[in-house]
């Protein structure tokens, strides 16, 4: 596999905030407005409950056209609008509203994530708060917070013991089967404290330090390939459950800032691992 350049990775980086300041333009008329609200599913309540609205589809395409400009050889698999050349050497994997819900509810908890494969590998991601002005952004060398008042790096924070750790999944009852669900009960008994609706805003938590586990199942590429690289980047962890690589599409996945912390967490995890 012939190596990313630093300088080649520096220029993909500079891009990356690009694109994330056009999705951004094409989210923020909707934000608490008149977003197009529709469901992918059917109607509420008979078979669940998909939404996408106007800022989804308009932040994906708004994605898309850049790369196309810029990169015409990229590929590109978005949520909203499916994959195209998936197996070009480059490829952009794309979730323009992460946690849809919260965004129709007003909720500032969305985030736009935008991550890069080389080769199949994760090199370079963002989770993107266009609303708060924040881009969480990393790769091998290091991961950063790019916000209004200026940047810093990411750090995660020890948290060796599950009993001192703030975690957090979307919805158990939605996300999580049977066993699953059991699994998610016994680690959140033991944890400090549990957050819920956070969606990949909870992965950018780990990355800067303030929360130190996230438990997700049923998870698709776009919703976590992005996160990957800004975890790691920030010396943290991303596994399935049970404690193996992050499979690049999704499944049930753990994102932690203390192995330690992670692998008190899998000897529930590995009960209902699939």
């Amino acid at each position: 596999m012939p190596a990313l350049s630093p300088a080649l990775l520096e220029e993909l980086d500079a891009f990356l905030i690009e694109l994330n300041r056009a999705a951004g333009a094409a989210i923020a008329p909707l934000f608490r407005g008149q977003h197009g609200l529709t469901d992918k599913i059917g109607k509420a309540g008979e078979r669940g409950f998909d939404p996408v609205t106007e800022a989804d589809k308009g932040a994906e395409r708004a994605i898309r056209a850049l790369i196309s400009e810029r990169y015409p050889e990229h590929g590109v698999i978005g949520e909203e609008y499916g994959a195209d050349r998936p197996d070009a050497e480059f490829v952009w994997v794309l979730d323009p509203v992460d946690g849809t819900r919260a965004f129709i509810a007003g909720l500032p908890l969305w985030c736009t994530l935008i991550g890069l494969k080389h080769d199949g590998r994760p090199v370079l991601g963002s989770i993107g708060q266009s609303y708060l002005g924040e881009i969480y952004i990393g790769h091998a060398g290091g991961s950063r917070l790019i916000a209004r008042e200026g940047e810093r790096p990411l750090r995660v924070r020890p948290c060796p013991k599950l009993t001192d750790a703030i975690i957090a999944t979307t919805d158990p009852e939605m996300c999580f089967s049977g066993a699953e669900h059991g699994a998610w009960t016994q680690v959140r008994a033991a944890a400090r404290l549990a957050r819920l609706g956070c969606d990949a805003y909870a992965y950018a938590m780990v990355a800067a330090g303030t929360m130190d586990l996230v438990i997700e199942a049923g998870l698709k590429t776009w919703d976590v390939l992005a996160a990957i690289p800004v975890i790691e980047g920030a010396g943290g962890i991303v596994t399935d459950w049970r404690g193996e690589p992050c499979p690049v599409d999704g499944g049930q996945i753990a994102i932690a800032g203390d192995r330690a912390c992670l692998d008190e967490a899998l000897v529930a995890l590995k009960r209902s691992a699939r």
